[in-house]
Order: C-alpha cells, then structure tokens, then sequence
C-alpha cells in the first residue's frame, strides 16, 4: 500500500476546526482496537482500494491507515470471499523491517455492499519521490553514503521478497511505493500489488483515470518484459535500477506530463560521475531479463559491499539476543566501566600501538546505532545466504491459479503483533513437588510490559506453553520458538536446583 503525508489545507483561518474535524472518529473495527478518522491518506496506484484514511491504533498508540475495497454486487464478493480471506491471511505473514507492515483485515457485510477493511503501517515522513523534490528545490546534491544505505535496505526487502518459496514479484516499485523515515529508514509499500491485479480484477472501476496518470507518470519504472505473463523477479530489479538512478541525481527530467523517455534515463546514467556506480544502475537496467543480476547479487556489488565492522556485527548479535539480557544492561555496564580503562588494543611493530578507552564511546550514540540497527537501518544482508523463506502459495498465484484454490481459510482470529524483546521468569514449586507455579514477565517491543503467570505440571513441556500462548494471543508466533527455549532453560535449572536441596520436581 503506497502512503504519503495527508495534504493539509494552507491559511491559519479556522486551523482549530479543521483539525477537531480530521480527527472525528468516523468508525470502529469490531474489536475496538482500530478508530478511523475523517483524515484522508493520499496514495498510489492500487488496484481495488476505493479509501484510505489516517486511523488511530489505541492499543499502540500510534497512526496507522484503513484502507477499503468495496463491492457493490454481493455475488461477486461471495464467489471471491474464500480467496480474499486467504489473500489477507498470507499478507499479515510477510515480515521485514524494510517492508511496510500489513496489521490486520477484516471483512463488512452490509445490505447494499460488501467492504474489505485491512489495515496498514503509516508512513508518516512521506515517499522517496517527495524526498528527492525537497533536496532538489534546497539546491542540495545526494549524500553518496545515505544512496548506499538506502540501496542496500531496498535490496534487503527485495532479497527477502524473491527468497520466498514461491517468489513473491513486487511488480510495483517506483519512488511513490518507497518511503522514507524521518531516522533514515527505508521501507517499501504496496507489495501487494500484483496479488490485488489478480484478486480484484473489477474492484478498480472508480480510479482508472488516476491509474492511467500515475501509469504513465511512472512508466520508465516498468521492464519492457512487464505483463508479458513471463516476467519474473527480474522486474524488480529493473525497476530498483530506475530508483536507484533517481536517488543518484534526484530527478530525470520528463517532457511535461509524459512519460520519461529512453534517452533521458541514458543521459541520467551518464551523468554519474562514479564509475562503479553507473556499471551498477547499468546492470540493473539491461534489456534482456536474464542478464540482470539478482538482488542477493547485487548486495554484494562492490558499490555496496563492505566487510562489516566489529561494532555492527556486535550490535545485530545484541538485538538478537536481547530478551536473555537484563533491562537497561548497556546502561548499566558503561556506568560501572572506568572511562580511562583500555578496552582494546592494536599494536604495531613500527610505530607506536593505539589504545581505546571506554571514554571514547558515548553511551548515547551507542543506545542510537543500537537502535537504528533494531529498526533495520543497518542490515547484515551482505552476511546472509540465499536461503528460502517458505511462505504459502497464494502470494504467487496467478489469476487462474487463485481461481482453481479451494482451501477453507479460517475466520481472522486476533494475533500478537508485537515481539518480545526481554524476558524474565520465576518458578516456585509446591512442598510435594507436584506442581510448579510459573510468572513470566515480557517486555514487547512498544516499550509495554506484559505479566502472566500459571501453574505447570512435571508433565508440561517448554514448546506446549510456547504454543498456548500463541494460541491466545500473548506472543507473537515468531517468538514462539525463542520463548520456549527460555522456558526450556529456566525449567531445567529450576529442576537442577530443587534435586540439589532435596525436592522432587
């Protein structure tokens, strides 16, 4: 879903009563969680989405955006029903920081029509293309090491997306789809674009005009292969050349309001003064599909490719780890450190060694890069083997392949969304030893501390408990594993200490 800043209307006359009107709540969703505002949320080209509006997250506490699709023929939305649940269900399953979160959906039936509700994470900085004008009209050049930074996270989204089995085909990816936070992270929208193509065919009837402009706006963004029916990932990648391009010298100049020709994007390339940088767009933008490289490929071109520091690969294995650790331990580690101790030292046999001391790093900047590295600004892609990430089929489907799908999809359940982040627990068994009583304490990734306790039996394992709290909502279901190897761990020892006093666990 591609999200831009809401236009606001310039002038300070009647500001207060144009700002009590925005944030009129206009509508619930049925768990309360969601309230939608009268605020509306321009966007680009997706097929089917009639609305989006700025929306609040009460649980979170932050704005998000509701988007509808409407039907007006109840038929058509029954015969399709099965399909947009499954459709819906597989979306909230793609998971990347540099990808724009897909919350939840849910489905409205009315008398006259059908709506399709699902909400999406709100960008609130506004889209690379708005980024671009702004540093163009300040008479400001691109910093080279932010167009690295963002290429990298853009391919890291990309290598994700085609990694899946099946791959999934962006088909979508212009400078209006990719957006910029106010921290530097980049996040990618509308990945379901080519999904809704095929989904909702029809839906799209109202906003064809504004399609037809942003098509032919965008169109230099688009392979030459695009809708051939034989495209593949290799789309993506012309269209990431194109961005990439962009990001180097913030605009190619079109003829008004056509389409940005051939030649402009050949004189664009050449204008590049760094010749590994324009071998690299080059490459992007080779006509024959098969000879561009992929997005694994090209995290390892030598534009982008460097030997991570120390630091960052410290940092990541940190994040990683950061539910086994007690809160605020950085905090609490420089405080306990002596600013003039040696922390590390290199030795040279010519010249005299470098010493570094605890004074040379600010707690600070050390809490903001741990930071960045948590929200994905610095990923560790260049690392990462071509894995696959196994992801269900109906993300790739064709539009006769979804029609041919017949798989009942169970109705939405409420999930977690959040992750956990730190963990902590306490296990008190009773004098017979035939139960255990068991307080768990997490800390989300929001910042929000949630409690529980329950009473476990000898016979109860670490991964059924895991479970049950994903079943009921508690943890996210990719925190499933982690937490049920702390549970493991903390039962073990518990276990150990109570034979080493005397009691049968």
């Amino acid at each position: 879903m591609t999200m831009s800043v809401p236009e606001r209307k310039s002038g300070s006359e009647g500001k207060e009563e144009e700002s009590e009107d925005e944030s009129e709540i206009l509508e619930e969703s049925p768990c309360g969680r969601w309230q939608k505002r009268k605020e509306q949320v321009s966007q680009g080209n997706v097929p089917g989405v009639e609305s989006a509006s700025l929306a609040m997250d009460t649980e979170e506490g932050v704005e998000v955006v509701w988007n509808e699709v409407l039907f007006s023929d109840k038929k058509v939305f029954k015969a399709q029903e099965e399909t947009i649940k499954e459709m819906f269900e597989n979306l909230m399953q793609v998971e990347h920081p540099n990808i724009v979160k897909f919350h939840k959906y849910w489905l409205d039936m009315k008398e006259s029509q059908a709506r399709v509700i699902f909400i999406t994470e709100y960008m609130s900085s506004g889209s690379l293309k708005q980024f671009l004008k702004k540093t163009k009209k300040n008479h400001k050049t691109m910093n080279v090491k932010a167009w690295k930074r963002w290429c990298t996270q853009i391919l890291s989204a990309l290598s994700y997306l085609h990694s899946c089995e099946p791959p999934i085909i962006h088909a979508n990816l212009t400078c209006d789809t990719i957006f910029i936070q106010h921290n530097g992270l980049i996040k990618i929208g509308s990945v379901w674009h080519r999904l809704f193509v095929n989904v909702f065919p029809d839906a799209s009837v109202h906003s064809k005009a504004r399609q037809h402009r942003d098509e032919q706006r965008n169109l230099h963004f688009f392979a030459p292969e695009y809708g051939s029916g034989e495209d593949d990932y290799a789309i993506d990648i012309f269209s990431f050349g194109i961005c990439a391009l962009e990001m180097a010298v913030l605009e190619i100049q079109a003829n008004g309001d056509t389409a940005v020709s051939k030649e402009a994007i050949v004189n664009a390339g050449q204008s590049l003064e760094d010749p590994p940088m324009r071998e690299f767009t080059q490459s992007c933008l080779r006509h024959e599909a098969q000879l561009r490289p992929t997005a694994h490929d090209l995290l390892f071109h030598r534009v982008l490719f460097e030997v991570h520091s120390l630091k960052l690969l410290a940092a990541h294995c940190l994040i990683n780890n950061q539910y086994l650790l007690p809160e605020n331990c950085v905090e609490e580690k420089t405080k306990s450190f002596d600013p003039n101790a040696v922390m590390a030292e290199i030795k040279h046999d010519d010249r005299e060694g470098v010493q570094l001391r605890y004074s040379h790093v600010s707690p600070l900047e050390l809490d903001k890069f741990l930071e960045d590295v948590k929200n994905g600004i610095y990923p560790l892609m260049n690392f990462a083997s071509s894995r696959l990430h196994p992801v269900p089929r109906a993300l790739s489907l064709s539009q006769e392949q979804v029609e041919t799908v017949k798989t009942p999809t169970p109705e939405p359940q409420e999930t977690e969304s959040r992750k956990v982040v730190q963990m902590h627990c306490n296990l008190e068994s009773n004098e017979e030893g035939t139960k255990t009583h068991l307080s768990l304490f997490l800390k989300m990734d929001d910042k929000l501390h949630r409690q529980l306790s329950c009473d476990i039996l000898p016979s109860d394992s670490s991964k059924d408990l895991a479970s049950e709290l994903v079943h009921y909502a508690f943890i996210n279901e990719e925190d499933s594993e982690k937490v049920a190897g702390f549970l493991e761990d903390a039962i073990c020892r518990h276990r150990v200490r109570g034979l080493a006093s005397g009691t049968t666990q």
